[in-house]
């Protein structure tokens, strides 16, 4: 009886803590619920703005952006990494940094080419301070990010070695020789060129990462942490084909050059697509010193004077109000119309229809159309609507303009506005659109959108492809489009660009000599112009040539200064039976942008001697030496491999110099 009473104490007692220890754990349990509770409720905010958003912020992990290419797969554009070098030398052990310190610095000597006691002070120093984010180096490259990991300390890593690297992305051009104003800049608040007008493609999706505060000025990424991971830009493929953009840009340089103009466009364009293939835009920065720097083929809006009568014969061409037979009296080529003098260049008396355009006569052209259109210039100016010269043009590159015409509806109207009109003047139009012009007369009346995006392709796939987009079915009758061709095939053959002709290749072409601030004093301006296709038989290319300001002491005419451009550039894209062009000239190869990197190198010939060209780009020295009265022979493209006479040879003027190019 006694040990079970023992036994009921015990249980009891047991039982009592047993209780006590519940209801004590119950309302620890209670006040740590209630104060979560309250925390969540109360100072969530402060507590969060406290500690969470003073030490940790979400910053951006940039994507890559994507390449830009020719339409060959040379590289145009890419996104490179940079590696930005941090140290934390709180996190360096000390036995770690003095065993290794000397090694370090030494190293770090030989790569940068400072004293090692410059780094071992500036280290000592940062060390005493336990700086934990101390910026050694910003901007590597991949090599050099490769050397410097495996120093001594570094090659330890982050948490041993304190080595911390931030990744960066960089935008490089592949080549200076296409330059800004074609390949053009998206920094966020300019948009240009092939950059701005595909950035939509180009542009990845950033992503996130977590980084905490080292001190009131500097944040330490957490790699270990990242939110979301960035995705790359789409690779974009334009339809500039690097070839004929050399070709080009050599042959419209070296003429600016010899006629010391202030600067020039050409544009090349496949027919049958509407690709362009090239486009230069060359303007003078110092005398004989040209850049890419503004895209005049799309942003300048020009009067473009006697390239227009194509598009205004043309006109009358479809209205069956001329055709082959049709004459025109020019007179003594002056001709005084609405108190208006309209004057020819060159020549008189009577004209067939093919000779007003082959001559460029003003008169002729502004007696047919105000013969057939004076009454009703809306016929007139409805065909011009109907081939959408008065629309700007919807492609993807960005600031082109919109045209302007002097219409019945605008102030400047009047009775001798017409006239001006038909030969090129009172209205502003930019090159891409006449080119677009030219090159549906040359496509047997089916006009094109100019492209400049060949196709879109990510991770190797190609997501989408461009194709040919019609703005105009049919400009003109079948007839209307034959005559014009035959037309423009004898400006070159017998008009004002008979200078380019040649028997190897037919060219139709028309000149433009326009004058332009001419209500200012002062000397004359002109603008000379040609505009063509070949073969002219069976078009492959549109060409649109138009060169600035030249010195008039020089020359001015549109055959003289801009059509022999035409023919370089024809000559060299296109010849099968080439006429002092190499055959290897006319392979298409690819071309290989590293060995183009680099500044225009000054060339001098001094006590007569030949320099050393081998190792420079071809395209720049090939003008120079023919501006000093060399005759040079060449074949390739890119940097010069062979040269003879060799350097030091002596050689006089006139002399014929040879020139291998590489491939």
């Amino acid at each position: 009886m006694q040990k079970q009473n023992e036994y009921d104490n015990k249980r009891k007692k047991t039982l009592r803590w047993g209780y006590l220890f519940a209801v004590g754990a119950l309302c620890v349990f209670v006040l740590f619920i209630a104060r979560i509770v309250v925390l969540q409720n109360t100072n969530v905010q402060e507590i969060k703005d406290d500690y969470i958003n003073n030490n940790y912020r979400t910053a951006t992990l940039k994507a890559a952006r994507g390449n830009l290419y020719a339409s060959d797969g040379s590289i145009l554009a890419t996104t490179v990494m940079r590696y930005d070098v941090f140290l934390d030398f709180k996190t360096m052990k000390d036995t770690v940094y003095t065993n290794n310190i000397g090694a370090l610095t030494d190293s770090l000597s030989k790569m940068f080419g400072k004293p090692r006691a410059e780094f071992r002070k500036k280290f000592d120093e940062q060390r005493r301070k336990k700086n934990q984010y101390y910026t050694l180096v910003r901007g590597l490259d991949f090599d050099q990010y490769d050397r410097i990991r495996k120093f001594p300390i570094f090659r330890k890593g982050k948490n041993k070695g304190g080595f911390i690297i931030d990744r960066n992305y960089k935008r490089e051009l592949a080549t200076s020789e296409i330059g800004a104003g074609t390949i053009g800049i998206d920094n966020g608040v300019v948009k240009a060129g092939l950059e701005g007008a595909f950035s939509k493609y180009l542009t990845g999706t950033n992503g996130q990462r977590l980084e905490q505060r080292v001190n009131s000025s500097q944040w330490k990424p957490i790699d270990f942490w990242k939110v979301k991971e960035p995705t790359d830009g789409q690779d974009v493929y334009t339809t500039l084909d690097l070839r004929i953009q050399d070709i080009a840009h050599s042959a419209l340089e070296k003429q600016l050059i010899n006629f010391e103009a202030e600067h020039g466009t050409v544009i090349v364009m496949e027919v049958a697509t509407g690709k362009v293939r090239a486009m230069v835009n060359l303007r003078k920065i110092e005398p004989g010193i040209y850049e890419d720097a503004y895209n005049y083929a799309l942003k300048d809006n020009i009067e473009p004077g006697s390239t227009f009568k194509t598009i205004s014969l043309l006109a009358a061409m479809d209205d069956g109000f001329i055709d082959e037979n049709t004459t025109v009296n020019v007179g003594n080529g002056v001709w005084t119309y609405a108190k208006q003098r309209i004057s020819d260049g060159h020549g008189g008396g009577t004209y067939e229809i093919s000779d007003v355009l082959a001559k460029s006569s003003n008169v002729g052209t502004a007696k047919l159309i105000t013969k057939f259109y004076a009454d009703k210039p809306q016929i007139f100016l409805d065909h011009l609507k109907r081939w959408k010269l008065f629309d700007k043009m919807d492609i993807e590159l960005p600031g082109i303009t919109k045209p302007r015409f002097v219409t019945p509806e605008s102030k400047k109207w009047n009775a001798a506005a017409l006239a001006s009109l038909s030969y090129g003047y009172a209205s502003n139009i930019n090159l891409l659109q006449l080119t677009t012009f030219y090159n549906g007369i040359a496509n047997r009346g089916k006009m094109l959108k100019p492209l400049f995006i060949d196709k879109i392709m990510k991770d190797g796939k190609t997501i989408f492809e461009a194709k040919e987009e019609v703005i105009v079915k049919k400009m003109a009758s079948e007839k209307a489009i034959q005559m014009m061709t035959s037309a423009l095939t004898k400006a070159v053959e017998k008009g004002t660009a008979k200078s380019i002709f040649t028997p190897n290749l037919r060219m139709a072409g028309k000149t433009g000599t326009a004058r332009f601030e001419y209500w200012l004093p002062g000397p004359m301006k002109y603008r000379a112009s040609f505009a063509g296709f070949y073969p002219a038989d069976n078009p492959k290319y549109t060409c649109y040539v138009m060169i600035s300001e030249p010195n008039v002491s020089k020359g001015f005419y549109g055959g003289t200064v801009s059509a022999p451009v035409f023919k370089e550039i024809a000559g060299k894209t296109f010849l099968k039976t080439p006429q002092n062009v190499e055959k290897e000239m006319l392979v298409d190869r690819k071309v290989n942008l590293n060995k183009m990197v680099e500044p225009n190198v000054r060339v001098a010939v001094n006590n007569k001697q030949m320099p050393s060209v081998v190792g420079l780009i071809g395209k720049n020295v090939i003008p120079q030496l023919e501006n000093l009265g060399y005759r040079v022979d060449f074949k390739g493209v890119g940097r010069i491999k062979e040269q003879f006479p060799l350097e030091g040879t002596r050689i006089s003027k006139n002399q014929r110099i040879y020139l291998s190019l590489q491939n």
